[in-house]
């Protein structure tokens, strides 16, 4: 009985080394541990032994058959391991996966774009409050108090309790008089930011967009000076070379006004669809700035000339990247910013 025992606990610890799969570990395990198997055998036979059989044989199958179970377990995590480390193996010589870290709103591409052209054309950037003083948003930029944009269907006004009357502001131009305040020409500057107008939404409005002011000032500043810089913005912008044409109109805050056009981007002035066969594409108002708002900003009447000018960051978006609808670009849908 003895012999038998530790032939048999020698055959199961090789069976057990045997074993490369858990199936083949489980055949093992059933031949030697299972109901049928020698050792079950053996632990019923016990019964039939005398007291001191019992004594002797009794612990040395116990043993042998725990010593079996315990290898048996021990093979099993074996191949569990190697079966984790094959299926969780990882190919570093694999291109890695990159995170979405989002992607910029096409506005602030264009912002973007459009700061790093005018800073390497010499423009300094500056910024203002967007809740402003009616001081600042229409006095000081030379707004009439008849004038229509005070009218509450185009501006958004703050209630205050005292005070001086504030606004949402509904132009850029109103930061020109604060600059003015703080510095002495010459200078160039840009002034990109939000706006806000009560305007009826649709394809080409919205209540919320963005502008950029550029303005010049200095001794002998002209006209000639803000085509040049215009025709060079806008190459620069696009890729190719662009046109500028003014047309005379009328801004509270310049003096003469302009309109000003560029020639179309899709047919580069031979007349097509999208410029309603002119060649040009309406884009911003300009003109000479009018001695009266130099004068709020602390200058001698006189002394200097200065012109500026603006247009909407959303209709050059949509320009850039034909892209129809202004409320795209406020919309969260990260399908829209996630195309660039």
């Amino acid at each position: 009985m003895l012999q038998k025992i530790s032939q048999l606990e020698q055959s199961a610890l090789e069976a057990i080394r045997a074993a490369t799969t858990q199936d083949e570990l489980e055949q093992v395990r059933v031949i030697y541990l299972g109901k049928k198997s020698d050792f079950t055998a053996i632990m019923k036979s016990l019964g039939s032994l005398d007291a001191d059989q019992k004594r002797e044989i009794g612990p040395i199958a116990n043993a042998a058959r725990k010593k079996v179970q315990e290898k048996i377990q021990s093979k099993q995590q074996e191949l569990e391991d190697a079966f984790d480390a094959q299926t969780q193996w990882i190919d570093v010589t694999a291109p890695g996966k990159r995170d979405n870290l989002g992607h910029l709103n096409p506005l602030s591409i264009v912002q973007r774009d459009i700061e790093d052209i005018f800073t390497s054309m010499g423009f300094e950037i500056s910024d203002g409050p967007e809740i402003e003083t009616e001081y600042y948003n229409f006095d000081a930029v030379n707004v009439p108090d008849n004038h229509p944009a005070r009218d509450m269907q185009d501006t958004f006004w703050i209630d205050a309790p005292r005070g001086e009357k504030h606004v949402l502001r509904t132009h850029t131009s109103s930061v020109q008089v604060r600059y003015m305040q703080q510095h002495t020409p010459p200078y160039r500057i840009i002034i990109p930011g939000r706006v806000f107008r009560q305007e009826a939404t649709d394809a080409s409005h919205e209540h919320t967009f963005h502008q950029l002011e550029a303005l010049v000032v200095g001794e002998n500043v002209s006209v000639a000076n803000f085509l040049d810089i215009a025709q060079s913005f806008f190459s620069a912008f696009f890729g190719r070379e662009i046109k500028v044409r003014l047309r005379p109109s009328y801004f509270p805050f310049v003096e003469p006004g302009f309109e000003f056009d560029i020639s179309c981007t899709i047919c580069s002035g031979d007349g097509c669809s999208a410029c309603q066969r002119t060649g040009w594409i309406e884009i911003g108002g300009a003109g000479m700035v009018h001695q009266n708002v130099l004068e709020a900003g602390g200058y001698e009447k006189g002394k200097y000339t200065g012109f500026a000018w603006g247009f909407g960051l959303e209709r050059l978006a949509m320009m850039k990247y034909k892209i129809d609808d202004i409320r795209h670009f406020h919309s969260g849908d990260i399908r829209v910013s996630e195309q660039f």
